[in-house]
């Protein structure tokens, strides 16, 4: 009886003995309690506790003769009968935890996310409770791992505009190139991700550090606001350097590079803030 599988079948809420007298089962059936105690390793005072709660269950079945024999539920029907009870038990806490909404402190408080798996997971949580639109500033890398959420909210009917720091194609989205992608990437010495949800959540931070990647989640209006006028001011770039792009560039270089370097925090300031964690 491999230990791997009967951890598996622990995570799916059996205790060790439950695991172990059915894989008995499923290795020979019809049994009685006295072989499958003895097949199973599972003590015989204990058996019948065991089979009991399986019998209850549904997970086995058991006969109705002396001495009365037991028989598992087929795998395949197992996970079916533990997918149904997951999900009635989810929906059953959603609903039920729907009235904890969030309190009005909330809005005052900016919450630390560490680790990139979890600011990404954020950010797919923002976007799927997002209502009407959904703002980003985000690398093809990260745009990609988000593309489940982003394609649901806009299959929902929300707008999705994203600055892209880099190139991809996203069918569902209006997507605005940054014509400086290269030299922000070299400047910061990696990538962030900004995302804004209807005005009024916000998640922003650096993604290319790994496990020590930091952002923060916040929905207080005094830094949701300016936060979003940062993404929504880009957009704005963007389309004045469509329609002005000789003039500009004949004044500022291109791609505006001599307004980049006059506000530069040094040659290496950016790459070494984001490094020290300033």
């Amino acid at each position: 009886m491999k230990p791997e599988i009967v951890h598996m079948l622990q995570e799916l809420n059996f205790t060790e003995y439950e695991a172990r007298a059915y894989l008995a089962l499923l290795d020979k059936s019809p049994l009685s309690g006295y072989a499958i105690s003895l097949n199973s390793g599972v003590p015989r005072s204990k058996i019948y506790e065991v089979l009991g709660g399986l019998v209850e269950r549904g997970e086995v079945m058991v006969s109705h003769e002396e001495p009365a024999l037991y028989t598992p539920l087929p795998p395949q029907e197992l996970i079916r009968l533990k997918k149904r009870r997951a999900e009635a038990s989810l929906e059953a806490a959603e609903a039920a935890l729907e009235q904890y909404a969030y309190v009005a402190s909330n809005r005052e408080n900016i919450w630390n996310i560490n680790g990139a798996d979890a600011i990404l997971s954020r950010a797919a949580e923002t976007i799927r409770r997002a209502e009407g639109r959904v703002l980003l500033e985000i690398w093809p890398e990260e745009a990609k791992l988000l593309e489940p959420e982003l394609r649901a909210a806009a299959g929902r009917g929300l707008d999705i505009l994203m600055i892209l720091y880099g190139e991809l194609e996203f069918d569902f989205a209006q997507v605005y190139p940054h014509d400086s992608s290269a030299e922000i990437t070299r400047e910061y010495g990696g990538r962030w991700l900004v995302v804004s949800a209807d005005d009024r959540e916000v998640v922003a931070g650096i993604v290319s550090l790994g496990t020590d990647s930091r952002a923060a989640w916040t929905v207080h209006p005094g830094l949701v606001m300016p936060i979003t006028e940062v993404i929504i001011h880009d957009l704005y770039i963007y389309e004045i350097m469509q329609a002005h792009r000789d003039t500009l560039e004949a004044t500022f270089g291109p791609d505006l590079i001599e307004l980049r370097k006059r506000y530069n925090f040094g040659p290496n300031g950016y790459s070494m803030a984001m490094k020290l964690g300033l």
